[in-house]
């Protein structure tokens, strides 16, 4: 799954970061109102978790815009102005949910995973490319409708490649989507999982392929 964070205290961040991570989860952040519509113009989120004080602005001007273009992507709002006035405003413009700070990272783990079963997002969670299906909802990989059995590992790489399939992904955010801050990681491990989940795709006829610029990225697309 990979969320949005739009948030401007570096602590926040850090914490965030690590608690998503290991739910399997890719992040990406924000630190301004901005950033947060440039990586939305360009990426599909499956939620944004939204603070409001931000530098630029009210968080909440940016679930307007999001409403505005028809955009559905489920938002979480996090924030310190947690008065009932302040929770009504978020959820009458649009927000899915609000949560005031200091907050529980089971809670809003929690929260997050009820948004994301609604049935308007879990219809949008599956990713295609060739013959291969993602299922984001169920953590699931198949070819032609036959399961593809996947390490953890080499099923994090083929969903962040999936989701911007024909477009390449640089090498430092497959390497945090797949390996956590904590983990030891040699020169070469992530070569060895793509290495391995190239020729899986290729034993299973995928009908796709994934190539790389050497010492850029990777990019998964589809085969004539």
């Amino acid at each position: 799954m990979r969320i949005l964070l739009v948030e401007d205290e570096p602590e926040m961040v850090s914490a965030l970061r690590a608690a998503l991570k290991r739910h399997d989860m890719v992040m990406d952040h924000a630190g301004s109102l901005k950033a947060a519509e440039g990586f939305v113009a360009i990426d599909t989120y499956d939620a944004i978790l939204l603070d409001r004080r931000l530098p630029d602005g009210d968080g909440l001007s940016l679930v307007s815009k999001l409403r505005a273009e028809k955009n559905a992507t489920p938002v979480l709002v996090l924030t310190a102005l947690g008065d009932l006035a302040d929770k009504v405003a978020g959820l009458d413009l649009g927000a899915d949910d609000y949560l005031a700070k200091p907050f529980a990272f089971e809670e809003l783990l929690a929260r997050l995973r009820a948004l994301l079963r609604r049935p308007a997002t879990v219809q949008a969670q599956t990713f295609r490319a060739g013959h291969v299906a993602f299922d984001v909802g169920h953590r699931e990989a198949s070819i032609r409708g036959e399961p593809l059995t996947l390490p953890r590992r080499e099923l994090l790489v083929l969903e962040t490649l999936m989701r911007r399939t024909g477009r390449m992904v640089q090498r430092s955010s497959l390497m945090e989507a797949v390996f956590g801050m904590d983990d030891e990681i040699q020169s070469n491990a992530l070569d060895t999982h793509i290495s391995r989940l190239r020729r899986k795709l290729a034993d299973a006829e995928g009908g796709v392929t994934i190539n790389g610029i050497r010492g850029v990225g990777y990019l998964l697309r589809e085969t004539p």
